[in-house]
């Protein structure tokens, strides 16, 4: 197993990416990141599908080296030209998909591939580190004998993650740990996070559920299209959250939308409908305009059928400043 490495101060930078692009042929997956986790933080990475989340985990894993940028790792420059080397620097990452083994028990899915005296397997010193390393996440796992196939999603989820922890990583990351998991389990996977954070690990959590990131991140970065595109506080607004992920302020469905409201505020708010109306003038003078305009021709009423209703409930300033009772209440 890994030697213990020492943790960075609480607040001290654990990996830094400075400009980090990653180009698959003529398609560029991510243009000049910047990422900045701290120890003891939590740091939630959102964005549509396609905007480059996924890619830039498996850069932080080993798994593809970046086309440009640095990075840094507790304030060294490093190359993550592999994953057996990040995770021998202290980088772990639990997938979505988990990758337990269903057929065998808790102790051999947490030593897996790390057990104690392969030669001559120490079970019982095994069996002894994954209980410990449970009740401190004060995990809810019946017994370590007990086969993963028989554990419910978070029960699982604490398992993949517990398993990271045994090689004492700096920095995990968690690749949508509340997907497939229920009320009560994605509440346990979520104390379960801030667990980890309270040990002074940097964490990056991958999620597309803002409730969930809002529990537990203490910072939100946003990427879309393959770049940065805002950083947030648990507190912003959902408008601006989903804003910035879709780019919704901005596009042509929102566009013509203002352009419909436009028309429709034309339409039936003339100058003598400038006024304050109530619901009941609006649907009469609207329902009467639609029956002229969306009726087949041989059942279309005159054109002035439209104008009662509307006189109706806007009455012109002269005939209001009369009678003042003839505005619909």
């Amino acid at each position: 197993m890994t030697a213990t490495h020492s943790l960075p101060a609480k607040g001290q930078s654990v990996i830094r990416l400075s400009g980090v692009s990653k180009n698959f042929g003529a398609v560029s997956a991510l243009t000049d990141i910047e990422l900045d986790v701290k120890a003891g933080e939590v740091v939630a990475l959102v964005g549509d599908n396609g905007a480059g989340k996924s890619t830039l985990v498996k850069v932080l894993a080993g798994v593809h080296q970046p086309s440009s940028g640095t990075i840094e790792f507790c304030g060294q420059p490093v190359t993550l030209d592999s994953p057996a080397k990040a995770l021998d620097m202290g980088i772990a990452t639990v997938f979505q998909d988990l990758a337990l083994c269903e057929n065998l028990d808790v102790v051999a899915n947490l030593f897996l591939g790390h057990e104690m005296s392969p030669w001559a397997l120490d079970e019982v010193a095994m069996e002894v580190r994954a209980w410990t390393l449970l009740r401190e996440l004060a995990a809810r796992i019946p017994s370590v004998r007990e086969p993963i196939a028989s554990l419910s999603g978070g029960q699982r989820q604490t398992v993949a993650i517990a398993r990271s922890l045994l090689l004492n990583p700096k920095l995990i990351m968690l690749d949508e740990p509340t997907a497939a998991l229920g009320v009560a389990q994605t509440a346990e996977g979520l104390n379960l996070i801030e667990r980890v954070r309270d040990r002074g690990l940097g964490v990056i959590i991958i999620s597309h559920n803002m409730e969930d990131v809002r529990a537990v991140a203490d910072r939100i970065v946003v990427l879309r299209l393959g770049r940065n595109n805002g950083i947030f506080t648990p507190e912003s607004s959902n408008q601006d959250l989903i804003s910035a992920i879709t780019g919704a302020t901005d596009n042509s469905v929102s566009r013509r939308a203002d352009r419909k409201a436009g028309e429709a505020q034309e339409q039936h708010g003339g100058a003598a409908c400038a006024r304050p109306r109530t619901s009941r003038c609006w649907t009469a003078a609207t329902s009467a305009c639609a029956m002229t305009t969306a009726s087949p021709p041989w059942r279309r009423a005159s054109s002035t059928a439209c104008a009662p209703a509307t006189s109706a409930c806007c009455p012109s300033p002269s005939a209001s400043s009369s009678s003042p009772s003839s505005f619909p209440r």
